[in-house]
């Protein structure tokens, strides 16, 4: 139910809403330490009514991070490959944007100075909920403790509790529009 709530509220934002939180969320992640130290960063291109993210990627390949993009696989697992501009994706599955540069495997994640992972939540333990096919949850068990890992969500979504199993995965930070950033671990 949370998930449908959360999905439903999202519809309800304006495209304009959309779109300044959007530009909100990559000036503060842009201007954080850890993005500015980062060699390697993992990110996403959002979809849907997801917070966009499509000048954040632009922008962190622009200043010279190596920016790796997930590459969905049939058993719901996330391949990563290199972000080589907007020339360099093509469609994917359920509306995703993926490289088409070779894919480096599921490990490549862990080389990641910086992950920024897409969540319809967060609660203030570092628990996401995402879309339910646990796709960043087995990505984000192969990084270090010490890499940050950062949600984008929209203002209000950052609760106090969300559902979280034996197999969730923390993040340590999450950005929201107007908030900046909220460190969680």
């Amino acid at each position: 139910m949370l998930r449908k709530d959360l999905l439903v509220a999202r519809v309800g934002l304006s495209v304009s809403d959309r779109k300044a939180a959007g530009r909100a969320l990559r000036d503060t992640v842009l201007g954080l330490p850890e993005t500015g130290m980062a060699g390697t960063i993992a990110a996403y291109l959002s979809i849907g009514t997801e917070p966009e993210t499509a000048a954040l990627v632009f922008a962190l390949w622009k200043r010279g991070s190596y920016v790796l993009l997930p590459v969905l696989r049939a058993d719901n697992d996330l391949d990563w490959a290199s972000y080589e501009g907007p020339d360099s994706l093509a469609p994917g599955p359920h509306g995703l944007l993926q490289p088409i540069e070779p894919a480096r495997g599921a490990a490549a994640i862990s080389s990641a100075d910086l992950i920024i992972v897409p969540a319809l939540a967060a609660d203030r333990r570092g628990y996401r909920l995402g879309r339910g096919g646990g796709s960043y949850d087995r990505a984000l068990a192969r990084v270090g403790p010490a890499v940050p890992t950062i949600a984008l969500l929209y203002d209000g979504e950052l609760l106090d509790e969300v559902p979280a199993g034996p197999l969730d995965q923390r993040v340590r930070s999450v950005a929201q529009p107007t908030r900046g950033i909220t460190r969680l671990v």
